[in-house]
């Protein structure tokens, strides 16, 4: 049975908030030496969001520990907390970085000015910089060696040359050249899909598998799932820049075209992406489904990423 929409809403808005509170729990506690970046960190991670990586992996542990039969309501270790901070400040700084004038130019993140345009570039650079290493340092801060070792092994692979930033310089490198009509949807969705999103949503349902305690079989068959399920987002989110306003988004809206981007409605067209979409949908809940079975707020929150209108 799959949770209604109004209580997964319901359950996403406290979810969102608590694990805010644990933002500024993080940044009370251990303040570091220049306020300004301080300032600039907090501000992209505290500016709003979906929170979808850190919600992803909490919920697949809790998901993973009810299936390992250890109650209703398990209580989550500090392990998966810091985890699911981890994946937030790695995608904050991603975020900060894309939007910066040498990669996607964008004054607008989230409905408010953009790291680099409310301080200024070096201190946009300076405060992804910060975040991609503080998510490194709190996951070394895991009290067991070997789920520390794992967590850090998976993220650094999934953000590295291997996942995320091959998939930034691969949509890079497609960006405003001739479209190459003989190049397969296959190519596409593996070089910039797979990589520049799939990747870091693979991994945040792979690090809540991990944190649960499940084999790193089974891990890896969440984190392909979870890979899956993040080339239906990118997927959705081509679609939306091409058909909602800069209101909507709470970015700038149309860009992607406007840049000569290869993305999927572009080489497939608006109704083949929808399909394509809903077809790796199905895959990825297919593979997800021993996960899934214990947890309807997990399984509603992933069946809503293709109907999700920003």
């Amino acid at each position: 049975m799959v949770m209604d929409e109004a209580t997964l809403s319901a359950s996403l808005k406290r979810e969102a908030e608590a694990f805010e509170q644990r933002i500024e729990a993080h940044f009370r506690g251990q303040p570091g030496p220049s306020g300004r970046l301080e300032e600039a960190m907090r501000y992209s991670l505290l500016a709003g969001g979906k929170r979808l990586r850190p919600i992803l992996c909490l919920w697949t542990c809790d998901a993973a520990m009810r299936g390992r039969g250890n109650g209703d309501a398990p209580e989550r270790s500090e392990a998966v907390w810091k985890a699911a901070l981890a994946l937030e400040m790695l995608h904050t700084y991603s975020l900060i970085h894309d939007d910066l004038p040498a990669m996607d130019d964008d004054d607008l993140r989230r409905g408010q000015p953009s790291c680099h345009r409310r301080f200024d570039e070096a201190t946009a650079i300076l405060a992804g910089d910060a975040l991609q290493t503080e998510a490194f340092d709190l996951l070394s801060q895991i009290d067991d060696p070997r789920l520390s070792r794992e967590c850090t092994r998976r993220l650094a692979r999934a953000s590295g040359r291997w996942g995320m930033v091959a998939g930034q310089q691969w949509d890079i490198d497609t960006t405003g050249g001739a479209l190459d009509l003989t190049l397969s949807y296959e190519q596409i969705f593996k070089l910039i899909h797979r990589l520049k999103t799939g990747a870091l949503i693979g991994v945040s349902m792979a690090l809540g598998a991990a944190c649960a305690g499940l084999e790193p079989s089974e891990v890896d068959r969440v984190e392909e799932g979870g890979r899956l399920l993040g080339e239906v987002f990118q997927i959705v989110d081509d679609l939306l820049d091409e058909t909602s306003s800069t209101e909507e988004l709470g970015k700038s809206a149309g860009k992607d075209r406007e840049q000569g981007k290869l993305t999927a409605p572009r080489v497939l067209g608006r109704e083949k992406s929808r399909g394509r979409a809903h077809a790796l949908q199905e895959e990825a809940m297919a593979i997800l489904e021993p996960v899934l079975s214990h947890s309807e707020e997990l399984e509603g929150l992933c069946r809503r990423l293709i109907d999700r209108e920003r």
